[in-house]
């Protein structure tokens, strides 16, 4: 077909301003999948293999048949099709895609009189970002963290009951469930919020989830640890010094922002399994660089608050759990969680 609007079903597809609409919302595809839906439209009736998607829509690169399976899978879903009962993308199994509904190509001189919205207008373009996704970026990723630290919570009360009984051990396991959750919704609402501004102001920067990140990680660790130094100081007359602060805040931050930078652009066609495991590992990553570099997260930070006060009653031997190296392993499994829990659910709001 010759180039214009694309019109198929209740969708129009421009491939001049690279943007799909249904009636009069757009549509959010990335790059790949919109060239592949493009490619579709461009040849409707046509069987297209398999070999044709990778060598016009991925130009070479060496990428694997569940790629172009989950490419597929997303544009039924974002078009509203079905593959067991497709009306719009037909799967010819071993062989290829045929676009199976009407396609109709409206010529850019009778496009540009449609009612659209005027290109010096801001709209979101699939690789842009609006108020809309910033709203979505925080709630999703303040949620995360909430899970995050309501579980993590759980894993540390039972470790930490475990050397008490009765309602002293019930005590001690609600107190850290609430006291982590709390945390977790504090320590993510910083992060996803530093990622959300820094994509609403700089929607061009590949990476603006790192920066974004890092910077709302390190604000939020050191206004916490300030604060939590005074509160001890005020009240009890001594306060602990290794507990989670700016350090942490700024690496699990950036972290965060790294894994949903590369989950959003670089690997949105690989399954959500892959790109959440790919989170954990770099969460992971940031978790022994604060090891590394002395700093604590929540495990550490409970085991010192133990130590400086030795008659509370929550005492943290992550020794005794974890064995020599207890500090980097627990670093390293809060920051794989972290990034888990937070990614996965930005990723999964995404959809």
């Amino acid at each position: 077909m010759a180039a214009g609007r694309y019109e198929f079903d209740r969708f129009t597809l421009d491939p001049i301003e690279r943007r799909l609409f249904n009636g009069e919302v757009l549509v959010e595809l990335n790059s790949r999948y919109f060239d592949a839906l493009l490619l579709l439209l461009q040849h409707p009736g046509t069987l297209l293999s398999k070999e044709r998607f990778l060598q016009e829509v991925w130009r070479g690169i060496p990428v694997t048949d569940e790629v172009l399976t989950q490419c597929i899978k997303t544009l039924r879903r974002q078009l509203g099709d079905s593959a067991a009962q497709p009306h719009l993308i037909e799967t010819i199994p071993k062989h290829g895609y045929r676009f199976i509904a009407a396609v109709s190509c409206v010529a850019d001189k009778d496009a540009a009189t449609e009612d659209r919205p005027p290109l010096s207008q801001p709209v979101a373009t699939p690789g842009s970002y609006d108020w809309r996704r910033c709203w979505l970026t925080l709630g999703a990723g303040t949620t995360g963290g909430g899970v995050a630290g309501l579980l993590g919570g759980l894993a540390f009360g039972f470790a930490a009951s475990a050397q008490d009984s009765g309602i002293g051990a019930l005590s001690a396991l609600l107190v850290l469930v609430a006291l982590a959750t709390l945390l977790g919704l504090i320590g993510a609402a910083g992060v996803a919020g530093g990622i959300a501004t820094a994509r609403l102001v700089a929607r061009d920067f590949i990476f603006a989830g790192l920066a974004g990140g890092a910077a709302g990680g390190l604000l939020v660790g050191a206004f916490g640890k300030l604060i939590g130094h005074d509160a001890f100081l005020l009240l009890f007359g001594q306060a602990p010094g290794d507990i989670t602060g700016a350090l942490e805040g700024l690496l699990l931050g950036a972290a965060v922002g790294l894994a949903d930078d590369l989950t959003r652009r670089f690997t949105a066609g690989w399954s959500i399994q892959r790109n959440m495991l790919l989170a954990a590992a770099i969460g992971a990553l940031a978790g022994l660089l604060i090891a590394v570099a002395g700093g604590q997260l929540l495990g550490g930070s409970l085991a010192a608050l133990g130590e400086s006060f030795p008659d509370a009653r929550l005492h943290l031997d992550l020794g005794a759990l974890l064995g020599t190296f207890a500090a980097s392993a627990t670093n390293v499994l809060e920051g794989a969680w972290f990034g888990l829990c937070l990614v996965g659910a930005l990723m999964l709001a995404r959809r």
